[in-house]
C-alpha cells in the first residue's frame, strides 16, 4: 500500500539514507561519488535535518522509500529520490502527481527542477511525465573539480488555450 505523506521531525537519519543511495546512482554517470561520499552524506543529513517542512514522503508497507522536497516552498523541485531498490514500482509517479498537485494548489502554474544531464534515467522519467527540457548549461562543480552539464525541465500545470475568446462554434 502506498502512502504519502509529509516528513516528521526525527527522520533524518532514513530520509538521508534514501538520498544518498539515490545520489549514489545518479551519480554514476558522471564520476567522483567516492571522494565526494562524506560530503553528500553530511549534505543530506543536513538538508533532511533542517527542512524537513518542505519534503514529502512516500512509504510502501509503512516504510519510506523515497522523498521529494520544494526548499524554497515554490514551483522548484530541489530534490527528487526514490531508493534504488524501489524504482519502477509506480512510486516516484505518484510523489510526482502529489507533488504537481501541492504546487497547483498554491495557485502557481508550472513545476521545475533541474539535474545533471548525464542522469539520463531521471530525465527519462520526467520527460515521460510530460516535462520538457528547456536549457542546458555547464556549470563548473568545484568539488567535483569539472565542468558538469545541466539540464533544467519545466512542466505547465495549466491547460493550454486555443486562443479564443468564448465558447468554440
Amino acid at each position: 500500500m502506498i502512502h504519502i505523506r509529509n516528513a516528521h521531525e526525527g527522520e533524518t537519519e532514513v530520509l538521508a539514507s534514501i538520498g544518498l543511495r539515490s545520489w549514489q546512482k545518479a551519480m554514476g554517470a558522471i564520476g567522483g561519488t567516492g571522494e565526494l561520499l562524506e560530503t553528500a552524506s553530511e549534505a543530506f543529513s543536513s538538508f533532511t535535518r533542517n527542512l524537513w517542512l518542505t519534503i514529502t514522503v512516500i512509504e510502501r508497507n509503512g516504510e519510506a522509500v523515497g522523498w521529494a522536497a520544494r526548499e524554497g516552498l515554490d514551483e522548484a523541485i530541489s530534490d527528487f529520490w526514490i531508493d534504488p531498490d524501489f524504482v519502477r514500482r509506480g512510486l516516484g509517479s505518484a510523489l510526482l502527481a502529489r507533488i504537481e498537485q501541492d504546487v497547483r494548489e498554491q495557485g502557481l502554474e508550472k513545476v521545475s527542477l533541474h539535474t545533471h544531464a548525464g542522469n539520463t534515467d531521471a530525465i527519462a522519467f520526467f520527460k515521460a511525465r510530460g516535462y520538457q527540457i528547456h536549457w542546458l548549461s555547464v556549470v563548473y562543480s568545484p568539488k567535483l573539480d569539472s565542468d558538469v552539464p545541466t539540464v533544467g525541465l519545466s512542466k505547465s500545470l495549466v491547460e493550454e488555450s486555443d486562443g479564443a475568446y468564448g465558447p468554440g462554434i
